[in-house]
């Protein structure tokens, strides 16, 4: 009876391979949850990034729609010139307005000079900013006072404008017509490891408005 006692006792344990088994099942299941709760937080941050670096885009696209949208005609409002540098579309476009919120000028008076154009970044290297490099309308050709750069966004690598001309029924790199405003403004923006940024502005009225 006593041996037999003994016997019974002894299956009630558990065996050092069952223990390593288990303890092993365990650290899998660990790792497999670990991995999934990283890549969801990998995800979201991602989609975060993303969202915020797509709504600077459509900020920039609603500010530039309000801008020319409102210009005069025939006052030599805007105008546009394509440039290159290192094999980079660096486009400029430069147009007149008045003082306004969406270029930091709300309680400003007279009528500004802006040009969108890009510029390197500081401590960079090779990365470009774009922004508007601001300054009263009034200011002397080939001065600097009261010059202000306005930063939009970082990291561009290339900037290229096109204009639609109606009279040509085609798309000119360049803008020089000063009694005149383009139809339609296309806006192109190169970023690295992404696809390009497109859009079109209408500056009147087009058959599908």
């Amino acid at each position: 009876m006593f041996t037999a006692r003994v016997r019974r006792n002894r299956r009630r344990g558990f065996t050092l391979l069952e223990i390593t088994l288990a303890a092993a099942i365990l650290g899998l299941m660990s790792l497999a949850v670990y991995r999934f709760v990283q890549s969801n937080i990998i995800s979201l941050r991602l989609s975060s990034e993303q969202n915020v670096d797509e709504a600077r885009y459509s900020g920039l696209l609603d500010l530039l729609t309000a801008q020319w949208q409102n210009l005069p005609i025939g006052t030599g409002s805007l105008g546009g010139e394509p440039f290159k540098f290192n094999d980079r579309s660096r486009d400029e476009i430069v147009w007149m307005c008045g003082a306004g919120p969406g270029l930091l000028t709300r309680y400003a008076g007279g009528e500004f000079s802006v040009r969108m154009r890009l510029t390197p970044m500081k401590g960079s290297g090779d990365k470009m900013q774009l922004g508007f490099l601001r300054r009263p309308r009034e200011t002397a050709e080939g001065s600097s006072e009261g010059e202000t750069w306005v930063p939009l966004i970082d990291d561009v690598r290339g900037m290229r404008i096109r204009y639609f001309d109606v009279r040509l029924n085609a798309w000119t790199p360049r803008w020089t017509d000063t009694l005149s405003l383009p139809r339609l403004i296309e806006i192109t923006l190169e970023r690295p490891g992404r696809p390009n940024w497109q859009a079109i502005v209408a500056l009147g009225r087009t058959p599908w408005q």
